[in-house]
């Protein structure tokens, strides 16, 4: 029998020379992808053990900072944070609304975990600006308004607000229309744009209705500003009078293009 012809064994050669075919190394790629499948799933579940089920990322310890008047003990207690719980889990917004509620002395507070057994909590307390007085403690009152605490002793340089509203005639109308939460802030403002020099010697923040705020003096000198409208104007008139006339009792400014100062 003839062997095969020169035409056919170029073929035979050029076949087994050729690049393999795809179908000889499917069943090894698909034993490496079910490999590299079984390895993620195993990774996640240990990911997931680590996080929820290990002993080695819990809370276990709460460190607080930027209090004032309040003790990092109070502000743990507050926040009620799940020692043992797993850290992941631990759900910080929920432990600042609880702070912002329990202690409204807090302003700001922010809660961060903190790897691998901590959770930080960050907090901003009010500062008084005022102090209203009520039986024989004081209710203090921040810059925004916010009445946040009762203490026993009024803090140190903090003026007094004094709720003076007339029953009858535009300073009852006053009253009824901006309601006494809306006259609190109508002091705080001019409280805050009164002059850092007049601003320490500033024992009483009067208010009769919205446009009529005094300022009592701790040198018994008192000052008519107004409401709380250009109280920039205003704090550069009264710098100018009480330079101009020392002597003065009595300083008015609620009308800054034309202010006045008496002896009485």
């Amino acid at each position: 029998m003839a062997g095969p012809t020169a035409a056919e064994r170029g073929e035979a050669q050029q076949e087994s020379s050729g690049p393999p075919r795809a179908g000889r190394f499917r069943r090894p790629r698909l034993r490496t992808i079910i490999l590299s499948s079984a390895g993620l799933v195993l990774a996640g579940a240990g990911t997931v053990w680590l996080l929820y089920g290990s002993s080695w990322l819990q809370a276990e310890q709460v460190s607080v900072s930027g209090t004032r008047e309040l003790t990092p003990a109070q502000v743990r207690e507050a926040a009620d944070v799940p020692l043992g719980d797993p850290l992941v889990s631990v759900d910080t917004g929920a432990i600042e609304a609880r702070l912002a509620r329990k202690l409204p002395r807090i302003d700001e507070v922010r809660v961060e975990r903190s790897w691998p057994h901590g959770v930080t909590v960050k907090v901003t307390e009010r500062t008084a600006v005022l102090v209203v007085r009520k039986g024989g403690r004081y209710v203090e009152v921040d810059d925004e308004g916010v009445r946040f605490a009762t203490v026993s002793r009024a803090p140190k340089g903090v003026p007094a607000l004094e709720l003076t509203p007339a029953r009858s005639g535009s300073a009852a109308a006053s009253l009824r229309r901006f309601g006494e939460d809306r006259l609190v802030r109508e002091a705080v403002r001019v409280a805050g744009g009164v002059p850092k020099a007049v601003a320490h010697r500033t024992r009483v923040v009067k208010v009769r209705t919205y446009d009529d705020i005094s300022l009592e003096l701790s040198d018994r000198r008192t000052v008519a500003w107004g409401s709380g409208e250009h109280a920039a104007g205003k704090g550069r008139a009264l710098t100018a009078l009480m330079k101009a006339s020392p002597r003065a009792r009595h300083f008015d400014v609620s009308v800054p293009t034309a202010p006045a100062s008496s002896a009485s």
